[in-house]
């Protein structure tokens, strides 16, 4: 027994060499080194746990508030289009206002739909029953619908107020019908997108002080690159809608079901699923 522990300590590797001398330098080299895979994977799960254990009326209130919230993408890429000649270059910077939404709704705390499809997926990846399941899809409803009536409020009210002048509603009537394509289009389109939100959602954990410049490079990716997003998009058509330009049978047909679709894809199987596969790999090492 003796000569078995004398075995294993020599088998023992070295602790490796430090060239930090105090506490205090330690500590800041532990604030520099970038959490690993599985710190952002249980970061994100317990997120999408406390998310799935909400009460149902604080979701439905908090889509709203999101789905209100991002009405100003539609409003800030309105007045910046206004604003700015009509040059090639354009696009660059009225794009920035695309971004203006996702912060409010992000930075506030507030639920849209698509960080969902990756924050109460991993619970179910990982423990899969059809409690979990069933609370994932109570919560994509609410919230789906909440933000959907969100969007539609804001539409409706911008729409009707006279706020602005004429030439501020051709522009916003112009950036809504930027997006529009073949379904099988927004469909791919839409998968993208949904990837991107869901990688926005992944890198925030380890963001720290990066997280509004993280929100901004990806949601004006999404924005430059016209990828389709079901709450920004559905703000534009229901602009559209409203002042009649625009029907609900299109809105269902030709834009929620393809989009809708392609951003749940993207984020549960480009990321929720990838992310859980290389921590799960991660362990079985």
């Amino acid at each position: 027994m003796t000569h078995k522990k004398a075995a294993d300590h020599v088998d023992e590797p070295p602790a490796p060499p430090s060239a930090t001398k105090t506490r205090v330098e330690e500590k800041q080299v532990q604030e520099r080194v970038g959490i690993n895979a599985r710190v952002v994977y249980e970061s994100v799960r317990r997120e999408g746990e406390d998310e799935l254990d909400r009460n149902p009326s604080a979701l439905a209130w908090s889509g709203l508030a999101a789905g209100l919230s991002m009405g100003f993408s539609l409003l800030a890429e309105g007045l910046l289009t206004r604003y700015l000649p009509d040059a090639p270059w354009r696009p660059l910077i009225q794009k920035l206002g695309y971004s203006v939404g996702f912060l409010i709704v992000i930075l506030g705390r507030q639920q849209l739909f698509t960080e969902n499809t990756l924050t109460v997926i991993l619970p179910l990846f990982l423990g899969p029953n059809f409690f979990v399941l069933y609370k994932v899809l109570r919560l994509w409803v609410i919230v789906l619908v909440s933000n959907l009536v969100g969007t539609f409020l804001f539409a409706l009210c911008v729409a009707r107020v006279p706020m602005f002048d004429s030439q501020i509603y051709q522009a916003l009537a112009a950036v809504s019908r930027e997006a529009p394509g073949p379904p099988w289009v927004l469909l791919v389109r839409a998968i993208f997108a949904g990837w991107l939100i869901a990688l926005m959602v992944w890198l925030l954990p380890g963001a720290r002080t990066a997280r509004v410049s993280i929100i901004i490079i990806i949601t004006y990716l999404i924005g430059l690159g016209g990828f389709s997003h079901i709450i920004a998009g559905s703000n534009k058509m229901f602009f559209l809608i409203v002042t009649h330009q625009e029907t609900w049978a299109s809105f269902f047909t030709r834009f929620m079901l393809p989009v809708l679709t392609g951003n749940i894809i993207g984020g549960i199987s480009l990321v929720a699923f990838l992310g859980h596969a290389q921590v799960v790999a991660g362990e079985e090492d």
